[in-house]
């Protein structure tokens, strides 16, 4: 696919997806969807990749949805093409971590997409909301359940009711966001943490990302159950013999993956 919305990178293990509409604030369109579930499809199939980092630019990471499309499309138009539905959470399947690098703006869908990624880095100059109460609408990529989820019912149920936005020090306070860096030193920062990560067995870094989704999910005696489980199947692979021998023996792991 020949991308027009968004900037592809590899950086060592790391796959990095810019989005790229800096005249519309990087505004989500079906074609940037597109172009983002392509990029992240190749980058979970690239066994050299073990962390994808999805950013914008200084001004914002994604302002919403593009209005302008949006305006004159009708209830069948948007049923019969699941719109949102067809191809916007493609990120949120990626059984690789995917982190969200924020600065700016991040409304309506761009808040959507960020929380769909596994955790948010944001710069001093991030803004989150869910402002399509304003156009007649409510969020509809995820806003009102992972917002929730992430902040709580009280919160999150004044944001998407007045549409304000939550600065970088209350996203942090409130569990939206991961920790807070100086807008100059995001990208560093994320990259940095996604070496870290993909440095890392993929086998357990997968199966702690899936662990810790299953929180979201379901019971607490049912996700111990699952934990449990995942750390026991890990004790079967190349990887812990190397981790924990490495470990007694003062050395740097060599993993193999397996």
């Amino acid at each position: 696919m020949n991308y027009q919305n968004i900037l592809v990178e590899t950086h060592d293990h790391v796959g990095l997806i810019i989005l790229n509409r800096p005249d519309v604030l990087n505004a989500l369109s079906d074609d940037l969807m597109d172009e983002l579930g392509d990029a992240v499809d190749k980058f979970e199939a690239d066994d050299s990749i073990g962390a994808l980092v999805v950013t914008g630019n200084d001004k914002a990471f994604a302002a919403g949805a593009d209005i302008k499309r949006m305006k004159d499309s009708g209830y069948m138009d948007v049923y019969m093409g699941n719109f949102i539905g067809r191809n916007w959470e493609r990120i949120s399947t990626c059984r690789k971590p995917v982190i969200a690098a924020v600065a700016g703006y991040a409304l309506g869908g761009g808040c959507e997409l960020a929380m769909m990624c596994d955790f948010i880095i944001a710069a001093d100059s991030a803004q989150f909301g869910q402002p399509e109460i304003k156009l007649g609408v409510i969020p509809g990529a995820g806003g009102t359940q992972r917002l929730t989820r992430f902040v709580g019912k009280s919160k999150a149920m004044e944001m998407c009711l007045t549409g304000r936005m939550m600065n970088a020090d209350e996203a942090e306070r409130s569990g939206l966001v991961s920790r807070i860096v100086p807008a100059d030193d995001l990208l560093e920062d994320a990259m940095k943490t996604a070496k870290k990560i993909a440095a890392l067995s993929k086998p357990s870094v997968m199966m702690a990302k899936t662990a810790v989704n299953r929180a979201y999910e379901t019971t607490l005696t049912e996700g111990v159950r699952f934990e449990r489980t995942i750390f026991q199947s890990l004790f079967a692979t190349d990887d812990k013999n190397e981790g924990m021998t490495a470990f007694i023996e003062k050395r740097k792991p060599d993993w193999n993956h397996r």
